[in-house]
């Protein structure tokens, strides 16, 4: 047996895996006390909005891929808000931009998470909103035990903190790491959704608390906030949108049915490059080997994303999926590391040349954070949530949070999938992934934050523990790689050509090779990259559960 920084966890009652040990350990909670896994879901994506603010929350998005045993199929959840009636083209052209700015109010959407997790436990769940809100309202009226990484965020972004003043009197001066931490607007407010919801079936008090954010005094307080800081984002924005329910993308890849969300996300690259992949012995390939292939396989499937990925027009996946043209692009990999940017069907967006600035896209790889769950009913539940970043946008004082600036997505370029059409959704970098087995059952939920990272992180997991045989936490301690050989999907929008970096743990064989092919690599520290989680399930009930030790604060909880 080889050595894992942690067991994979096995039981048969449940399993939580998520970004942060108190959000698993509430999950955990949920189960233990009678709840299903989309109860325990919701309990935990609450609390990561609380506990890592850095990286997520209530005016961000969710997007999920869940199973419910009852329905006995895959389903999409879709938490993604659409851009503001307002927010077209020829408006941000008359501001000056050429791009969707990464920081402020001009860059939000419709916040999407409050609808997602409610229509989750309206639909799959079976707590009262005001239990599973319990945990996050604890840790934000009675304070959280600060991580290393909020302190780095508002260290780095002081400056622009300082000038936003619901983010100065929260954030500032900055926290010590691991002192108690409150946030007593953001408690109030869900405290005051939960009173002015109470009353009447579960069901009501969902839907009445929905209308409370989307129609009552939460959209009265963004448009008022929002209109003063010169944004376009209105109440009437919020009323309009409504989460979803959709089909899943998949594919099948050695015996099992891999499920994404639909091209409004980044989910169906990692389709793609499994399809390329399927096409290699990957057993058989050395590590330097395997890092090229799967990277040679990731710049064909990223620049098929960057041409045609979006919401404003048909993806057409079916062809993207196929036997024929994945034989065709295959065929463009080979033994050194390829120069070109180039997608097999549609046009690439014109690449603006734009200087970075502080608090815009996802400067760690991590501004977002992962959860997966399994009941020992047969449910099975995988969310990435992500966006209404502390340091992206300024605090809103009534209500504890920020919004999102998930419209950088969108190009400002018109004719292209992913440009900037008003009520549509921006291209996100959001893949919650699950898998089913031949029998059309659940076996696998599994994800990672990290922005154009992810489908990369979280597919080199899969790999490892499908194709190359490792456990859960063994696929997820190897050590990691990704490129940046494609269009960033966050501002200031870059392009670094044969890029690839690698945790110093490959070793300086395998960084020599991958240079000799052409590849120019970074090494990495030995664990900075990724923070995939994972959960499993066997035919015979038997659960598995892993979660990432990089940044000392992913954790997975289960028996």
């Amino acid at each position: 047996m080889s050595f894992t920084t942690r067991p994979e966890l096995r039981g048969t009652f449940g399993m939580v895996a998520s970004t942060h040990w108190l959000a698993s350990a509430a999950g955990m909670s949920v189960l233990e006390r009678g709840g299903n896994a989309f109860d325990a879901a919701v309990a935990t994506g609450f609390t990561l909005q609380v506990v890592e603010p850095h990286l997520n929350g209530p005016g961000g998005e969710v997007p999920a891929i869940l199973f419910p045993v009852d329905k006995g199929e895959p389903i999409a959840l879709c938490g993604q808000g659409v851009a503001p009636a307002a927010a077209t083209i020829a408006r941000y052209h008359e501001r000056g931009h050429e791009l969707v700015p990464g920081t402020g109010v001009l860059a939000a959407c419709v916040p999407g998470a409050f609808g997602g997790w409610l229509l989750l436990l309206e639909q799959f769940g079976t707590w009262r909103l005001a239990d599973v809100l319990e945990f996050a309202i604890g840790y934000a009226e009675r304070g959280f035990p600060l991580v290393a990484g909020i302190r780095a965020t508002i260290d780095r972004t002081e400056d622009l903190l300082r000038d936003w003043p619901g983010s100065s009197d929260l954030y500032l001066p900055a926290p010590e790491v691991g002192a108690l931490f409150r946030n007593p607007a953001l408690a109030a407010t869900y405290r005051r959704i939960i009173e002015e919801s109470r009353g009447g079936s579960r069901a009501e008090e969902i839907e009445q608390a929905r209308r409370t954010w989307y129609e009552g005094f939460v959209a009265e307080e963004i448009d008022r906030f929002v209109a003063a800081e010169g944004g376009l984002l209105t109440a009437d924005d919020l009323a309009r949108w409504r989460a979803t329910l959709e089909p899943v993308a998949k594919l099948e890849y050695r015996g099992l049915t891999v499920c994404k969300t639909l091209p409004w996300a980044a989910g169906p690259v990692g389709l793609q490059q499994l399809a390329l992949l399927d096409g290699f012995d990957l057993a058989e390939l050395t590590p330097a080997e395997f890092v090229h292939v799967v990277t040679e396989c990731a710049k064909l499937a990223f620049a098929d994303r960057d041409a045609l990925y979006g919401d404003a027009e048909e993806v057409p996946l079916e062809t993207l999926l196929s036997k024929a043209y994945n034989e065709e692009r295959r065929a463009l990999v080979n033994h050194d590391a390829s120069g070109a940017y180039r997608p097999g069907i549609g046009r690439l967006p014109r690449i603006i040349e734009a200087p970075a600035t502080p608090g815009a896209g996802e400067p760690t790889r991590g501004d977002t954070v992962h959860l997966d769950v399994a009941d020992r009913h047969g449910n099975m539940f995988s969310a990435t949530p992500s966006g209404g970043w502390l340091q992206s946008s300024p605090v809103i004082p009534s209500l504890g949070w920020p919004l999102g600036t998930r419209a950088q997505m969108f190009w400002l370029e018109e004719g292209l999938p992913s440009s900037l059409v008003p009520g549509t959704r921006p291209r996100t970098t959001l893949c919650p992934g699950l898998a089913l087995r031949d029998d059309g059952t659940p076996y696998l939920a599994w994800g990672t934050p990290g922005g154009d990272q992810q489908e990369q992180w979280a597919l080199h997991a899969f790999l490892r523990h499908v194709a190359l045989g490792l456990d859960l936490q063994a696929a997820i301690d190897a050590p990691e790689f990704h490129m940046d050989h494609l269009i960033s999907s966050f501002f200031p929008r870059g392009f670094a050509r044969r890029s690839l970096t690698i945790e110093e743990r490959f070793g300086d064989e395998v960084a020599d090779d991958l240079r000799r092919r052409g590849h120019d690599v970074e090494v990495s520290g030995p664990w900075t990259l990724g923070r995939v989680t994972a959960v499993a399930r066997e035919p015979d009930g038997l659960l598995k559960a892993g979660a990432n030790p990089r940044g000392m604060q992913g954790y997975a909880a289960g028996r």
